[in-house]
């Protein structure tokens, strides 16, 4: 199956990039899958997950794993950095939500990711 798809962007295609919509990655699946025609029990039987767990991710009730997003990737033909990109700010979110923590948590993060990177 070749959608040629290869960013988000062109998930939302009527979006110009400047006002790039915020959405869950559920969401933006979702959206590739019904975009494709597709039912969820033919994106879940050519990934190689169950159709419910598939239902599950695109309400947002349930976080895809990282080889989810993968294959997910393969099977559309899409940017797999983009969506894992895109899984990993929906779990920075969702913390940040449980946690009751501000928006400077994501500052400390950040700096904290530079220093561990140069001392690897």
């Amino acid at each position: 199956m070749n959608l040629d798809l290869l960013n988000l962007d062109k998930i939302r295609p009527n979006m110009p990039t400047a006002k790039r919509s915020i959405s869950t990655i559920g969401e933006q699946l979702r959206t590739l899958r019904e975009n494709a025609n597709l039912s969820l029990r033919e994106v879940a039987s050519n990934i190689g997950i169950d159709t419910s767990l598939l239902g599950k991710i695109e309400r947002s009730e349930r976080q895809p794993t990282k080889d989810q997003i993968k294959q997910v990737a393969t099977f559309f033909k899409v940017d797999e950095k983009l969506l894992i990109k895109e899984m990993l700010s929906d779990q920075f979110a969702y913390k940040i939500i449980e946690e009751e923590a501000d928006l400077d948590t994501l500052k400390v993060a950040e700096e904290k990711v530079e220093y561990l990177k140069k001392h690897k």
